[in-house]
């Protein structure tokens, strides 16, 4: 019922897709995903028609998810994004500061609070929990990734493309980085490596609202 209803999301046939989700949470009561999908679903429909309503629902759906998989990252991520664009910027801190406090060894708490932080123009901060985020895990492609385009938005292209390179060893299906890396050695004059695949892989947990 997940998968199919992100099918249908994609294609904007939100009425059906939040239909399966729906038939997705009666089988599942105790699984995230499908509390995150119709809570996805609810923000973008709630984006398009400014509709406090499905912002409220959206947010409540958020909160389910995350009492049943606390470590959701993609809901975390996306009710961030619901707080921010609410004016709750405080609040959205706070959610991913109290993630990263509960679980200090993972990894992604601390990637998202550099998205965010980065989002406020703090790049030193975002930086730094990118730091954190690798010394709990060397090799994790979106710490890498998020690393490069910092480096590369600061000018520093060399690093930024080891950056980038390395991210894609850890993780060859990331098509916008190989066309970063291809970019940045073509305005360098480096031949163009082809060891990095731009194929991409099925994903079927939420509906990729927010990446």
């Amino acid at each position: 019922m997940n998968a199919e209803g992100v099918r249908l999301f994609e294609q904007a046939r939100f009425t059906e897709a939040m239909d399966r989700f729906e038939r997705a949470i009666a089988a599942d009561p105790t699984a995230g995903d499908g509390y995150y999908n119709l809570a996805a679903t609810y923000h973008r429909i709630g984006a398009a028609n400014g509709r406090k309503a499905d912002r409220t629902q959206a947010e409540r759906y958020y909160y389910l998810c995350l009492d049943r998989s606390p470590d959701h990252r993609e809901c975390h991520r996306g009710l961030a994004v619901l707080l921010v664009e609410q004016g709750r910027s405080e609040e959205a801190f706070r959610l991913l500061e109290s993630w990263a406090a509960k679980n200090p060894a993972l990894p992604d708490p601390k990637i998202e609070l550099a998205r965010l932080s980065e989002e406020f123009g703090d790049r030193d901060a975002a930086k730094q929990h990118l730091a954190d985020a690798l010394l709990r895990d060397p090799t994790n492609a979106r710490a890498l990734a998020a690393l490069g385009r910092l480096r590369e938005l600061e000018g520093d292209t060399a690093q930024a493309l080891a950056n980038y390179q390395q991210s894609l060893l850890a993780d060859r299906f990331q098509p916008d980085i190989s066309a970063r890396v291809a970019m940045l050695q073509s305005a360098a004059g480096t031949p163009v490596s082809g060891g990095a695949s731009t194929g991409t892989r099925i994903v079927t947990r939420g509906p990729g609202a927010f990446r």
